[in-house]
């Protein structure tokens, strides 16, 4: 791939005084996909100038083909546009269909909308977040994963996150629970939570992350227990299409609750917010349309005095875009980073980077990134040689003690 020293732009080259000529357009010229372990995709979109791209993520994990399919379906309304039309392509992507949202179709214009701010800001040897207005902080904080899909060691996982330089964890607050599970279950939990707490004292954040596998009668129950720990926050306490049942929640604990990953568009987050039952909204970059729609669910959310923690399991180009936004919005508190997560088999999360020392975690921040565009630097060359081995994640299947379906 082609980058420039820090004392070299794009403006400087033979491409660009080309592209300045009077009457010259920069276009979308093609684009180009890469499905890499261990369950992430990357979209490559070239322009009409030579060594001008951008990347961008677009993936839902476990349906990743699907979304490859839309990228390909949407990639006819992209391919020809002048490539600093974000808003407009959004739009089309958007609008030009009689049906909208949900994960398959938002993912794949995330993709679209990540590569294109890259694209920009590579051109303009800007920063995306200077793009928006500029930085309202110098770092950001994140916050690392500890356990498995089925929690356990947490105390000790904790402690190692804090040497890694880690200030926050997250890890599941259960495994598999019925509708109404036994009471040991719900003490096990706190347990947990109560262990990690002894581990890293008091400043550490702890979060826990329900993941949507309660319903509603244990939800009440864990929330109410889990009120001592002086946890960070709860994450989806209950599924999406259940947010009716927050207020009840909220009502029954002290301790922030936060939702978004399974919600789309700022439309979703509508309904939530006037709703007056969440504090922390979680949208993730490569599933709510990108850099575009999520800044615009963070503006709503301050509006709202509700603080922003971009959700992000996933890979390096989607960790970097969330960055973007996070040191353009004032109400972005945490970052969820993959670093480690249990999920990334094969390759990790700064695996495909060739800078990922821009990536260092420091007393629990990472530290303002200054390269133009989403400030990542991507070995092609790593990313073609793992996309030809088969890789194809999904989600397991849990099931209840009676055989009926369990959520994981």
């Amino acid at each position: 791939m082609m980058s420039f020293p820090k004392d070299q732009s794009y403006e400087d080259t033979a491409a660009y005084r080309q592209a300045a000529q009077p009457g010259f357009t920069i276009r979308v010229e093609k684009i180009e996909l890469f499905k890499v372990p261990p369950r992430w995709v990357f979209l490559k979109v070239y322009t009409n100038q030579p060594g001008l791209f951008g990347w961008g993520e677009p993936v839902i994990e476990g349906r990743s083909d699907s979304v490859i399919a839309a990228v390909k379906e949407l990639s006819a309304y992209v391919i020809g546009q002048p490539a600093s039309s974000i808003e407009h392509i959004w739009q089309l992507l958007y609008r030009g269909g009689f049906y909208r949202g949900g994960p398959i179709l938002m993912s794949a214009i995330s993709g679209f909308d990540q590569a294109l701010w890259d694209i920009k800001g590579k051109a303009l040897n800007l920063p995306v977040y200077d793009l928006m207005g500029g930085p309202v902080r110098d770092r950001m904080k994140v916050y690392g994963w500890i356990g498995g899909d089925r929690p356990e060691n947490m105390a000790e996982a904790a402690r190692q996150r804090v040497k890694a330089g880690f200030q926050a964890v997250k890890m599941n607050a259960t495994a598999d629970m019925a509708w109404i599970d036994s009471p040991d279950k719900i003490a096990e939990a706190v347990a947990r939570a109560a262990a990690v707490r002894e581990a890293v004292g008091p400043s550490v954040g702890i979060a826990l992350d329900f993941h949507g596998r309660l319903h509603r009668g244990m939800a009440k129950v864990l929330a109410r227990a889990l009120e001592p720990m002086s946890l960070m926050f709860i994450e989806e306490p209950v599924l999406p299409e259940n947010n009716e049942i927050l207020p009840v929640i909220q009502s029954l604990t002290s301790t922030p609750i936060a939702t978004g990953e399974r919600m789309y568009s700022r439309w979703d987050f509508k309904r939530l917010l006037c709703a007056n039952c969440v504090d922390i909204v979680q949208p993730d970059i490569s599933h709510a349309g990108g850099i575009s729609e999520v800044r615009r669910i963070a503006a709503m959310a301050e509006a709202f005095d509700v603080a922003l923690a971009p959700h992000c399991p996933l890979g390096p180009i989607a960790f970097a875009a969330a960055l973007q936004v996070d040191f353009n919005a004032i109400n972005a508190f945490i970052q969820e980073s993959s670093i480690g997560i249990h999920y990334n088999e094969q390759a990790d999360l700064l695996d495909y980077l060739g800078n990922p020392g821009d990536f260092d975690i420091r007393d629990g921040y990472i530290a303002i990134n200054e390269r133009p565009g989403l400030g990542v630097e991507i070995n092609e060359e790593l990313v073609r040689e793992m996309s030809a081995a088969p890789n194809d994640w999904k989600n397991p299947l849990w099931y209840n003690a009676d055989g009926s379906l369990a959520e994981w």
